[in-house]
Parts: C-alpha cells; structure tokens; sequence
C-alpha cells in the first residue's frame, strides 16, 4: 500500500523497514479509509489533525467516522439520484442530440464541469420541468 507518508518506518542495520507497534493502528485506519473510496488527501488531512502523528484514539475514530460518514451520506444521495435518471439522460436532458441542442444550444452546460451534470445535481434551466418532461416537449417538436 502507498501510505503517501502517511506511517513512518525506521531501517534495520540491514536495510529493512521497522515499524513501531502503535502504526498498525494507523494502518488499520488508512486500510478502513481507502474501502471506503476515501483519498489518501482525505486520510492524510484526518491523521494530520492529530497532535504530533500520535496514533489514533478511539476518540480520534469517532470523529473520523462522523466526518466520513457525511461524505459517504452525501456519495449515496448522488449514486441514488442518478439511478433514478439514469434511464432518461445523461447530462442535459435527453439522449438525442437533435434534442439536446434545443436544451443546451452552444453546450453552456459544459461550463458546469465535466460529466453528467444534472444527474450529478447541477440545477437545469428549467427547474419546474422535470428531465422526462423536456425529453417529451423535444419530442413533440
């Protein structure tokens, strides 16, 4: 695993790695964090927190978690979103592209980001129409 200095070892006389025994709980930590498709940035700003690398409490642990938990929350909110559209668009509206010139001439949506906008949650021209409504009303042109 690239710990991305998150552990630090020390060299044995004959060039091995030697870790302390208080870093497996850190590694424990790093292990837990990266199933959960968290940075090694993200790990390193919640291990950084901690007053001089100290090995982390299991009151550091709660506060990681409810930090995490947040972002694995908000992770569900928009995989869930997006299931729920998946089926009528992928970014502005429709899957034609006759179609989506009439709702996003010139792709001004692009200036939002990459990807999937509305399905990531970027708010549409059109908030009081929703995604299938426009797909119909392009149809029906």
């Amino acid at each position: 695993m690239n710990n991305g200095g998150l552990i630090v070892s020390s060299r044995s006389p004959g060039n091995q790695r030697r870790y302390r025994r208080e870093t497996l709980r850190r590694v424990s930590v790093i292990g837990v964090a990266q199933t959960l498709d968290l940075t090694l940035a993200e790990i390193s700003a919640a291990l950084s927190s901690l007053p001089q690398g100290r090995t982390p409490t299991k009151r550091d642990w709660g506060k990681f978690s409810k930090r995490w938990a947040r972002q694995l929350d908000e992770r569900i909110h928009q995989l869930e979103r997006m299931r729920q559209k998946l089926s009528g668009c992928i970014g502005c509206g429709c899957l034609s592209l006759k179609i989506c010139a009439l709702y996003n001439a010139g792709d001004r949506v692009s200036a939002l980001g990459t990807g999937p906008r509305y399905l990531l949650g970027d708010p549409s021209d059109a908030e009081e129409r929703t995604l299938s409504d426009r797909c119909k009303a392009g149809r029906a042109r």
